[in-house]
């Protein structure tokens, strides 16, 4: 598996087993962390100091802004409806699907196990339960659980001022 050269690595990046990831046509922002046995498709945005946990995909499609922790095994969907052949028989192509974006504003969480439809943002600082397959947006400041994933709490925004802690 291989870090192609049409990879985009900021400053900083550590990817601690490259031979082992599977990254290509992808923007990966300064001082960001990638597990093994990741993969991040072309057209794939993370931002600066995030970390990815292994075995996660992060498919084509996806917005990951600045500061957000992606567990051991999230998965993205890019497809809400996808099929292996077009109407006309034939495999299909690229042509013959949409990619449907989804936004992982900063701050944010999510646990081991999830699973993230397309066309949903995630809001800055919340949280998204270990296991939680989520189908809607997360507003911001809250914490989801479950499937599909419902809100559990409030807990505020992190506090920009001490870099640790929440505001609630």
């Amino acid at each position: 598996m291989p870090i192609a050269p049409s990879a985009i690595l900021g400053q900083n990046v550590k990817i601690l087993h490259p031979e082992l990831v599977n990254l290509y046509g992808c923007t990966i922002g300064d001082e960001t962390s990638v597990g093994a046995f990741v993969e991040i498709q072309k057209n794939a945005v993370v931002g600066r100091r995030c970390k990815i946990s292994s075995h996660s995909f992060i498919c084509e499609g996806v917005t990951i802004e600045d500061s957000v922790f992606i567990g051991h095994g999230v998965i993205f969907i890019n497809d809400l409806f996808p099929r292996a052949i077009a109407a006309s028989g034939e495999l299909q192509t690229e042509a013959d699907w949409e990619c449907i974006p989804t936004l992982v504003k900063s701050g944010a969480a999510i646990g081991s196990g999830a699973v993230i439809l397309c066309g949903v943002t995630i809001g800055c600082d919340s949280v998204v339960g270990a296991g939680a397959v989520v189908t809607k947006d997360v507003p911001e400041g809250t914490v989801v659980a479950g499937v599909p994933a419902r809100l559990q709490k409030r807990i505020g925004k992190l506090s920009a001022q001490s870099g640790s802690g929440l505001e609630v």
